[in-house]
């Protein structure tokens, strides 16, 4: 089982945690984390972007997908945005994506805010033993 660091803006975030966004999607133009790095019951630690980690849960389930195309992106949209919740405005930044990982998230929960040092832009971190922003060594 991996542990990842995923960020979100708070709205995004505020969604997970109420239980109506229930899948994360992650679309990019080259193939990077999560893709080839997450499997179902991985753990998942939820941080708003500029703040703090305030959210915890499981993978259920996972699809990965390459050679994506606009058509394919838009396809993607109309099947699976109920449960993303995406807007127009993320939608249309990711029109020109390559690659895509699908999460199935449950379990989630809020957790009491942690501030955590992280200064890259990275926006998910699978996280290792020595490079885990503390959160695997204070048991989270």
């Amino acid at each position: 089982m991996n542990h990842h660091l995923v960020i979100l803006k708070k709205g995004y975030l505020d969604l997970i945690l109420a239980g109506r966004k229930t899948v994360e999607l992650r679309l990019t133009k080259v193939r990077c984390a999560p893709f080839g790095r997450i499997s179902a019951g991985d753990r998942l630690f939820f941080k708003i972007s500029s703040g703090a980690v305030c959210g915890v849960g499981k993978v259920r389930k996972i699809k990965e997908l390459s050679g994506l195309t606009k058509a394919k992106v838009e396809k993607l949209k109309s099947k699976y945005n109920h449960l993303i919740c995406g807007d127009d405005k993320y939608w249309g930044q990711k029109k020109d994506c390559l690659f895509g990982v699908l999460v199935w998230l449950e379990g989630v929960k809020a957790m009491k805010p942690v501030r955590i040092e992280k200064k890259d832009w990275r926006a998910w971190v699978v996280l290792q033993k020595n490079a885990s922003y503390g959160l695997l060594e204070k048991g989270k």
